[in-house]
């Protein structure tokens, strides 16, 4: 079965960073956004594979004190 995400991306020190929006802790980089891409892809797997097939994650608002 094939799964779409949001790539959240940005640049920092001349590397393509990024995130996939819908599930919270897989993260990645590359020198060029296809190589992001990818990495991103094999992080995600990585991550299902270690928690096993059915994934679950939640998310939740709270409330920050923080003064600035």
């Amino acid at each position: 079965m094939k799964r779409h995400f949001t790539l959240e991306y940005w640049m920092d020190d001349g590397w393509y960073v990024g995130r996939l929006k819908e599930t919270p802790g897989v993260f990645s980089q590359g020198e060029t956004l296809d190589e992001l891409k990818d990495n991103i892809a094999d992080a995600y797997r990585m991550m299902v594979e270690s928690e096993g097939e059915s994934l679950h994650v939640g998310t939740k608002t709270i409330e920050l004190g923080i003064e600035v």
